[in-house]
């Protein structure tokens, strides 16, 4: 029987971004190209019509892929219904991804997805025992974690890109060097998740740091902590309405507390807001034991959906709620 771990739930590959983050624009790009045809990202003029170089067309699909806006069929990409949800061009929630909302959704997608895309996302964020590495220190730690799950050994050049990607991707800099084009390009540095600084000068490992912000989840709005805890319990428990405690939510490797760096008690506060919009659905109460613990009284995907809804009211909030109910019975 296989072992059991923490990454179990991720692909075991690493760098498959090609050392591109996702840029402003990408996911909507793809979705547009493949819901024409589904074989527009391995055609010849991908690049015209994406409007990318080469090298930068395969970064693409691994990316809506990693965020569960695309499914490979064969050599074809199509979309999935979360994408159809998002970025539906006359009724999707966010089509441009201009909200800081979406960012935050996203962000949870791409770490709790099933399976996870990127092992290195999910260990920093999920795993890692401290608030701050090397460089250097980060890759040993992702080679052994790959050795203890029985992965193929990932080449030292290929984790060094993958820490990259990941620092640019999130990560603020005091470089102010960096080419400025750039930093706008990468939409979720406004998240404000890490950063990355050079070493002291007192340390033999002289690669940059990495700091985890352990409070940014203080940002993150109520109804997506709401929205990822039940969506964590959905994966927990499976269908039955019933409760979990926010001990667990705060603290597990794989729940909104560590993804979405989020600690007790800005998990508490924002469900407590979220409950009491919700009555009916949601509620913090405490055991007999005296432990807090978010109750649900439906089935924790269906209130999930439910609640990612109303975290985008307005025009075509009819139609998301039935590309949700066309999916449960897909």
């Amino acid at each position: 029987m296989q072992k059991q771990t923490m990454m179990t739930g991720c692909l075991p590959a690493f760098g498959r971004h090609r050392g591109y983050p996702p840029r402003w624009g990408w996911l909507r790009k793809v979705h547009l190209a493949i819901q024409n045809d589904p074989g527009a990202m391995t055609r010849p003029d991908a690049t015209v019509e994406l409007g990318v170089n080469k090298s930068m067309v395969p970064a693409m699909g691994f990316w809506s892929q990693a965020f569960g806006l695309a499914r490979r069929e064969g050599r074809d990409l199509v979309p999935t219904d979360r994408a159809r949800w998002l970025l539906d061009d006359d009724h999707g929630a966010d089509p441009f991804i201009e909200l800081d909302v979406t960012l935050w959704l996203l962000h949870w997608w791409l770490l709790s997805a099933e399976p996870c895309h990127v092992p290195s996302w999910r260990y920093l964020f999920g795993i890692a025992g401290l608030n701050r590495y090397s460089r250097r220190e980060l890759q040993r730690r992702l080679a052994w974690t790959a050795d203890d799950n029985g992965w193929k050994p990932p080449a030292h050049s290929v984790l060094t890109a993958d820490i990259a990607c990941l620092v640019s991707m999130y990560g603020l800099s005091d470089d102010t060097a960096a080419d400025f084009e750039d930093v706008l390009s990468n939409p979720f540095r406004t998240l404000q998740l890490l950063s990355s600084e050079p070493p002291g000068e007192d340390v033999a490992d002289r690669s940059h740091l990495v700091s985890i912000h352990r409070r940014a989840g203080s940002r993150c709005p109520a109804i997506i902590q709401a929205y990822a805890s039940i969506d964590f319990a959905a994966r927990a428990f499976g269908t039955a309405a019933g409760s979990i405690s926010l001990t667990r939510l705060s603290s597990d490797p794989l729940g909104p507390g560590r993804l979405l760096l989020a600690d007790t008690a800005v998990l508490r506060h924002a469900l407590h807001r979220v409950a009491a919009r919700h009555p009916d659905h949601l509620a913090v109460v405490q055991s007999g034991d005296g432990e807090e613990m978010l109750t649900f009284s439906s089935r924790p995907d269906h209130l999930a959906e439910h609640l990612l809804d109303t975290a985008y009211p307005g025009p075509g909030a009819e139609w998301r709620r039935e590309v949700h109910a066309r999916g449960r019975e897909a």
